[in-house]
């Protein structure tokens, strides 16, 4: 891997993104919308002013430099002005999930040892002030978004000098601390990732070179609503800052479909649950409408004319004439909820799966899936516009090095690595023993570099015949399905594979009217003989993938949702596996129970 000259890489996050809002001075960067859901345009020139005013503030109220500053909110103007604020201040940002309860605040702000903690709202405020009333917490103050400590901060800050602040912003080097990122945890406790300036600088440099197509035209722009608590988040939002793409801010994702509409984003950013939710809400609506025929047709073609792309010889001139057809009966209807401009779409965090993926791009969406986890700075692998392989996770983003161990894990190194987990040099250890990072993910390398993924290395299911079952693949199968909400394949120790199903409630009602069945709650669905035939159904689909030996044989559907509320998964959506085998261990031996004679 040939070294970068680091001469000629910006010095810092902070300088990184003055340059691209000095450029664009007069034009617009980001978008943020009022009560009444009309978009009000920011400048590049009023950005800055923002994110000055506020670092005075910050300085004033004692911030020092190299000094951990927590954020509490959800994706909003604030989070970004607030992030590059503290940055400019000479300061560390560390993020907090919205959703987060007061224990995990408290651990959070006690291992990256957090002063000032700012909030969206009065009830994460008094969730923290709960943590900062225990004498030994390091927490002090917290300021409310929602109770004006914007203008607050830029009143506290008048006086202080402009040269203060630009002194502030120079302190840090590529290889300062830029940000703590805590791990979501989907077992144990979670860790902080130390992340450097050089690890977003040089990140956002690579993503730039390999992704021009998508980010750095005229009248580029995206609806930003993954949560930036979340590392992938928050590289988008460095990238996009510092490339000039216009953020359109969505704090509510149940505003995401009619902000689509009103924003037109020439670029989606999204995990595949919005997709797959995207997809099933527009066949529900067919259903709805006795249509769901003519849906699913449309569906195949799209799918069809995807695949037929691909092949040497492309679409014939008769599934060209088909596709057509579907682009006027159905296709094009789902662009326009997209907002009608969008042209390709990045989705990570989670497998997207190749019927989706061809889906979408059979109606004129590209989507580049990519790959990465917060200790190499959120993404190390996408897709590229110009060979996008449905189904990887596309080659390396610069500045990667990437190896398949002889068990089939991932290893990583380069510039985009973390420095090590906060206070904790043993898992740090762990986790680059030999000099490279493991992931903990089994994937494969094909002869042009591009990375699939096959499942968790932790998540192999070894049955009682010895056979080795990636889960993910029959998983990601049976969520495609409507009706299915959450799956998780079991069968570790025991004679063949099973499975637990939760059901979409958003998608019931539709499906149920679909097949002429009355409403019904979804406990009631779930011991529904129908429902369970049709389930039964989308099970020997999925089966079809794998081996006889690695196929579903018995499975349960639970009267429950996995959901963030309850627990079961996390922030940024990824099932905590080990909680639910562990909560639902009676239901998983029931499955190998014997049969009653």
């Amino acid at each position: 891997m040939s070294q970068p000259d680091r001469a000629d890489y910006a010095p810092n996050i902070v300088a990184l993104i003055a340059a691209g809002w000095r450029e664009r001075a007069d034009r617009v960067v980001m978008r943020y919308a009022d009560e009444q859901d009309r978009w009000i345009d920011v400048t590049g020139a009023e950005a800055q002013a923002m994110v000055d005013a506020t670092a005075k503030g910050l300085i004033a109220r004692g911030v020092q430099p190299g000094q951990s500053v927590g954020i509490m909110a959800r994706t909003r103007i604030e989070w970004s002005i607030l992030d590059v604020a503290i940055w400019t201040a000479g300061a560390l940002p560390v993020p907090i999930y919205d959703t987060s309860s007061a224990s995990q605040i408290d651990w959070i702000t006690s291992d990256a040892d957090i002063a000032l903690l700012v909030v969206e709202t009065e009830a994460h405020a008094a969730l923290a002030r709960q943590v900062a009333q225990d004498p030994e917490s390091p927490l002090r103050e917290v300021l409310v978004i929602d109770d004006g400590c914007m203008d607050e901060l830029k009143t506290a800050g008048a006086g202080i000098p402009d040269s203060v602040v630009a002194e502030r912003a120079s302190i840090a080097t590529l290889d300062s601390p830029a940000t703590i990122v805590y791990t979501s945890g989907t077992t144990g406790r979670p860790k902080g990732a130390v992340l450097t300036h050089l690890n977003f600088v040089r990140h956002t440099y690579g993503i730039q070179e390999e992704l021009d197509d998508v980010l750095l035209f005229d009248g580029a722009s995206t609806v930003l609503f993954l949560t930036l608590a979340h590392s992938l988040a928050r590289l988008v939002e460095v990238v996009l800052l510092a490339s000039g793409t216009v953020i359109g801010y969505c704090p509510d994702s149940r505003k995401l479909v009619p902000y689509f509409a009103s924003f037109q984003p020439t670029l989606i950013l999204a995990v595949p649950r919005v997709f797959e939710k995207v997809y099933n809400s527009a066949e529900q609506k067919a259903a709805e409408g006795g249509k769901v025929k003519i849906f699913r047709w449309a569906a195949k073609q799209s799918i069809d004319y995807s695949r037929a792309l691909a092949s040497p010889g492309g679409p014939s001139f008769a599934l060209k004439a088909r596709h057509a057809i579907a682009d006027r009966l159905v296709l094009a209807k789902i662009r326009a909820v997209l907002g009608g401009r969008a042209r390709h779409a990045i989705s990570g965090s989670a497998p997207l799966g190749d019927r989706l993926g061809h889906f979408y791009n059979g109606l004129g969406l590209q989507v580049l899936e990519g790959y990465g986890l917060t200790e190499v700075t959120a993404a190390s692998h996408v897709n590229r516009t110009r060979l996008s392989k449905i189904g990887s996770v596309g080659p390396a983003l610069p500045g990667f090095e990437v190896e398949i161990a002889d068990d089939g894990e991932i290893l990583m190194r380069g510039d985009m690595l973390f420095s090590g987990y906060h206070r904790n040099a043993e898992a740090t250890a762990q986790a680059m023993e030999g000099g490279w990072f493991h992931t903990g993910d089994i994937g494969r390398l094909d002869d042009e570099g591009y990375l699939y993924i096959t499942g968790r290395k932790k998540e192999i299911i070894v049955t009682a015949g010895g056979k080795n079952v990636a889960p993910a693949v029959l998983e990601d199968r049976l969520r495609g399905y409507a009706l299915v909400s959450q799956c998780v394949v079991v069968g570790d120790g025991k004679p063949f594979i099973g499975a637990l199903l939760t059901l979409d409630a958003e998608a019931l009602p539709g499906w149920l009217k679909a097949h002429g069945l009355p409403e019904m709650t979804v406990a009631e669905a779930a011991s529904d003989p129908v429902v369970l035939e049709h389930l039964e159904k989308a099970v020997s689909r999925a089966n079809g993938a794998v081996s006889r030996a690695e196929s579903i044989r018995k499975w349960e559907v639970l009267a429950d949702d996995f959901t963030v509320d309850n627990g079961y998964l996390t922030p940024s959506l990824k099932l905590k596996r080990a909680q639910v085998l562990r909560d639902f261990a009676e239901d998983i031996e029931a499955l190998y129970a014997p049969a009653p004679r």
